[in-house]
């Protein structure tokens, strides 16, 4: 059978194709009427009807909806009904005045503007036919009927079908937004269905609803009814009669005219503004102009004579390239003699090579000479150790003998001071005093030489002890080289003071992450905190004092240790403040990372005899070795 039905329908289209035309010239010659008045039209092809006059709109809608439902064997009605849509369309709707359409909204907001409505403007649609699918009621979705609402010309912007505990309710809500042109649609809607006898009246008085829709336009008694449609009107909508919305809607006309009359007053006034400061930039601008009229010709002066310098550079530089050109011949002429000459050299490059192979065969020799100095480095640095205890012995007699100084400053001081009582007392003449003032005399005579004597020692003391101390400095400087290489498991070896420990930061995280993730976000909090370590503004330290003396700790109510330590813990925390106080030892100004010689066995600094006997341990197992 369904095969059968496509067949016919495609036999069937020609034949309405041929019958809408026709039908549509039978229109266009006037053989039959369908304009009444200017707002009164007909339906020439349903003269059974009682109610056979229309609005403009409500004929375009009476034809689409017979165009839509006709049956398929009825193939001349349907015709008829579609070459009424076209002709309403193409011809009637261009003589349609744009005065008599205003009239026909405006006496129809009259006329329906009686009683409350609900706002924004809604219709309902009854009746929407419902199958029973798995134990519940479906039906036609809400965009299927915005399409066939919007196909008839009321342009509603949605609609949403209506559901309960059973499932699709038969109902639905068809919404046409705030504005007149909705209210409108609205009216236009509502009357469409009244007109067609399915209207809110004729939903509630008939006996078999058939399978056709039923709508209106929502009142206050669909506001207030009892039922899933006034539930849903109640929650999106409320009750506003047109006169109540006019009124709003001049109030806000009022509101807007006022603020555009201000804003124009002060734009008028900036218009002022900038009318005189255009005076203003225009005199300025002409001033300019007159400026750069004068700078224009100091430049065209200017040109004149860069251009005649030019001209008499580029004289000089022809000179200067017909010198050269004798020059280079010149020079030519001396490259060919050299060339012979070079020619003549050749035979001289056998004895050069030979020579040459000479000091390849010395250059080993003084190979192996280096490995014999290497090791009298290695004695070297026990010299230097055994130079330290000198050292050191030289610091304590130097510390004996300032103390010895000392001493020998205070009794200068005394013996004059003694001096000048026997001075003061040697006014009156007493022979004896005078005698004790020379003896006096002669004592801080012999005191001032010691002591210039033991300032001479002190300086050439503190002389020798500086540049001992320079050298231990290279010595330490050329051990931190030495072992810079050698890796940290070793008893000796450097450490990068103020470096950061990776390993608690990817303890950490992998508590919180897991594989691949977990190095990744490790790496980024170490980076992140290495950046905070070497920033100079963040100094999260502050100075106390013990038993008199100052020294500085961690803040540990420094905001960003505190939240390091509150979201990953002690480890953490604890190695972040170890490089902290590092750099702050090693480096407070830097702030970046210093090598240092390090015991690690011990965990503090390493000596420099520690460092020399460990280069000598490394030299002796290394030679029992090759032994």
């Amino acid at each position: 059978m369904a095969p059968s039905s496509r067949n016919d329908a495609r036999n069937s289209e020609p034949e309405l194709d041929d019958y809408r035309k026709r039908f549509y010239r039978e229109l266009q010659n006037g053989r039959v009427v369908v304009k009444i008045s200017d707002t009164v039209f007909r339906c020439p092809y349903c003269p059974s009807r009682k109610d056979r006059d229309y609005r403009y709109r409500e004929l375009f809608q009476h034809a689409s909806r017979v165009a839509r439902d006709s049956r398929s064997d009825d193939v001349k009605e349907k015709a008829r009904h579609l070459a009424l849509m076209k002709y309403l369309d193409e011809y009637l709707e261009k003589k349609q005045s744009p005065g008599a359409t205003k009239d026909t909204e405006s006496s129809s907001k009259a006329n329906d503007s009686d009683g409350l409505f609900v706002w924004p403007w809604v219709g309902i649609i009854a009746n929407i036919p419902v199958q029973r699918n798995d134990g519940r009621c479906v039906g036609e979705s809400g965009t299927k009927i915005k399409e066939s609402l919007a196909g008839q010309g009321f342009n509603p912007l949605k609609v949403h079908p209506l559901w309960n505990h059973r499932g699709h309710s038969g109902f639905a809500i068809v919404e046409f937004g705030k504005d007149w042109p909705g209210f409108t649609n609205a009216i236009a809607f509502d009357k469409a269905f009244d007109t067609d006898h399915h209207g809110k009246k004729d939903y509630k008085t008939a006996r078999c609803l058939g399978d056709k829709l039923y709508g209106w336009v929502a009142r206050d008694d669909d506001y207030s009814s009892k039922g899933i449609v006034g539930d849903h009107l109640r929650k999106s909508g409320d009750l506003k009669t047109v006169e109540e919305i006019q009124a709003e809607d001049q109030r806000k006309t009022t509101k807007l005219v006022s603020n555009l009359t201000n804003v124009i007053e002060v734009k008028a006034m900036r218009l002022k503004e900038i009318e005189s400061k255009y005076t203003e930039t225009s005199i300025s601008l002409s001033n300019v102009m007159s400026e750069k009229d004068a700078m224009h010709q100091a430049f065209n002066e200017e040109i004149t004579r860069i251009q005649r310098q030019a001209r008499d550079h580029f004289e000089k530089i022809s000179l200067e390239h017909a010198r050269s050109t004798m020059q280079l011949e010149t020079q030519k002429k001396e490259l060919e003699n050299r060339e012979k000459e070079l020619k003549k050299r050749k035979a001289q490059n056998e004895s050069e090579k030979r020579k040459i192979s000479y000091e390849k065969k010395m250059n080993m020799k003084a190979t192996l000479e280096q490995q014999k100095a290497d090791k009298n480095v290695l004695r070297l640095a026990e010299d230097q150790r055994r130079e330290k205890e000198k050292l050191h012995k030289r610091i304590i007699d130097l510390e004996r003998k300032l103390d010895a100084k000392q001493v020998l400053e205070l009794e200068i001081e005394r013996l004059r001071g003694a001096l000048q009582v026997v001075k003061h007392m040697g006014e009156n003449g007493d022979m004896d005093m005078k005698i004790k003032m020379d003896k006096f005399q002669e004592e801080l005579k012999e005191k001032e030489e010691e002591l210039e004597s033991l300032e001479a020692l002190n300086q050439t003391l503190v002389v020798m002890e500086r540049k001992s101390n320079d050298e231990l400095q290279e010595a330490r400087k050329e051990l931190i080289s030495y072992f810079r290489d050698r890796p940290s498991r070793a008893i000796i070896s450097v450490k990068q003071m103020g470096d950061l420990n990776n390993k608690p930061f990817l303890e950490a995280i992998k508590r919180k992450y897991s594989g691949h993730e977990a190095d990744e976000k490790a790496v980024e909090l170490c980076s992140l905190w290495e950046e905070n370590l070497k920033d100079p503004s963040w100094h999260p330290f502050k100075i106390i004092t013990d038993k008199g003396n100052s020294k500085e700790i961690i803040d540990e109510e420094d905001e960003r240790l505190k939240g390091l330590w509150n979201e990953y813990g002690d480890d953490v925390y604890m190695a972040v403040t170890d490089a902290l106080k590092e750099m702050n030892e090693y480096n407070p100004s830097g702030r970046y990372c210093v090598s240092e010689l390090w015991n690690f066995r011990e965990g503090r600094k390493a000596s420099l005899r520690e460092g020399v006997e460990d280069i000598l341990k490394q030299w002796r197992v290394h030679k029992r070795k090759r032994a």
